[in-house]
């Protein structure tokens, strides 16, 4: 027991150590704002210091059904990060209610957050469910996803809601690749797994 406990301690420093040695870091600055939208799926830009999936414009998805960047023309900055668009009304149409084009999770990849990890999530991978943009870090991840859909949306909807939203996504990156979550899969069994679906779905 005692080990267990050392090795737990001896870890937990580990990654405090290097969460503190990535502080200054523009990428650690860049994914966790001082808002709501912490931690956000954002990277910085000579003209944007939190620039929200590399300027992926968020109103596209719902209106044009398709993935497409937005313009250092048209930006807006909400909770402290900034989005990118097309066009001016689609910068009013996210004005007018930024809440309705949110990406879920941050806009982090679904599938990391449902293990926990807030990491990943490419603008051209993506799904909207119920009028939820939800997005993904490819086609293998978005593949592994959707073979549960409903029921991974819930656990991923837990995961953030009681452990990711709010924290500091280099820590909770660290802290969940390090102690993973009990249903945690790699991504060669999630692609083993996507392989047998295949199979028994073909005639």
């Amino acid at each position: 027991m005692s080990f267990h406990l050392s090795l737990r301690s001896t870890l937990g420093a580990g990654l405090m150590a290097a969460c503190l040695a990535l502080a200054g870091c523009s990428a650690m600055v860049a994914q966790n704002p001082s808002s709501a939208l912490k931690p956000v799926n954002a990277v910085p830009d000579p003209a944007q210091s939190r620039l929200m999936l590399k300027g992926a414009d968020v109103t596209a998805y719902f209106t044009q059904g398709r993935y497409v960047q937005g313009s250092p023309e048209f930006t807006s900055r909400y909770e402290g990060v900034d989005f990118r668009f097309a066009s001016a009304q689609s910068k009013q149409l996210f004005d007018k209610s930024p809440q309705t084009y949110l990406p879920q999770y941050g806009g982090y990849c679904a599938n990391g957050i449902m293990f926990g990890i807030p990491w990943g999530g490419d603008a051209d991978t993506w799904r909207i469910v119920k009028g939820k943009l939800y997005i993904y870090g490819g086609q293998s991840s978005q593949e592994a996803f959707e073979l549960s859909l409903d029921a991974n949306i819930a656990m991923a909807d837990r995961y953030w809601e009681q452990e990711v939203k709010g924290s500091n996504s280099f820590v909770q990156r660290l802290k969940r690749l390090t102690f993973k979550v009990p249903h945690y899969q790699t991504g060669e069994q999630q692609a083993q797994a996507v392989a047998q679906a295949k199979a028994r779905a073909k005639p």
